[in-house]
């Protein structure tokens, strides 16, 4: 008579086997599969199981390396937006030796379209819509921005006064700049192509012109 196999005779699918590696390293890899589900799912599809299978390893492997998925999403975001930030800050020509707030804004836009070009990945991270972010990355977000908006804030404070128009409010026009940089920067991960980068830098440059008429 045939026989059934039980469910005790039937092979056990194996978990992912992960090889010894040094903490470190296994953490960079977690990182890079968080990073990689993020830029391919979305936020709304991030967890420990999607992480554990994108660097194929098992549940207990992404949790012997980070206690929960807010503290994996921290360091990644530690990693990520400390390499943003200093080229973000790598954008900003001397202020010093250009006086042309016009000049001095267009060579910071054509200097951050390259930054998206280098490394789209992880400003795809940091432009994301905001809606579906788990709170931990989108606070980590909130206080960069804010950070950056005291940066340009305090850059419009040393531009020249002498215009014949109303004082403009240093405070206001760094949230709007900021602001619209966002937007044109998610633009350009999203919907490459939109705008050409070389006509927007001419556009900033016309805008922010007419705000401060170079002085003869």
């Amino acid at each position: 008579m045939p026989t059934h196999a039980t469910s005790e005779d039937r092979p056990r699918k194996r978990r992912p086997y992960a090889p010894r590696v040094p903490i470190e390293q296994r953490r960079e890899q977690l990182l890079d599969a968080a990073l990689a589900v993020i830029v391919s799912d979305g936020y709304d599809r991030i967890s420990v199981d999607a992480v554990a299978k994108r660097a194929d390893v098992a549940r207990s492997v992404v949790y012997g390396a980070y206690d929960n998925l807010d503290t994996l999403l921290t360091a990644l975001l530690d990693r990520q937006q400390a390499r943003a930030f200093d080229r973000l800050l790598a954008t900003l020509p001397d202020s010093a030796g250009s006086p042309d707030p016009a000049a001095f804004a267009a060579e910071t836009v054509r200097r951050m379209s390259a930054m998206l070009h280098q490394d789209p990945d992880t400003w795809r991270l940091i432009l994301s819509p905001p809606g579906n972010m788990p709170a931990v990355v989108r606070d980590r977000i909130e206080a960069d921005r804010e950070r950056f908006r005291h940066l340009v804030e305090a850059w419009l404070t040393r531009l020249p006064a002498d215009r014949d128009a109303p004082p403009l409010d240093p405070r206001v026009l760094a949230h709007a700049l900021v602001a619209c940089a966002e937007h044109f920067g998610r633009l350009a991960l999203t919907a490459p192509g939109t705008f050409d980068p070389a006509h927007l830098t001419d556009q900033v440059e016309l805008i922010l012109g007419t705000l401060w008429p170079r002085t003869r």
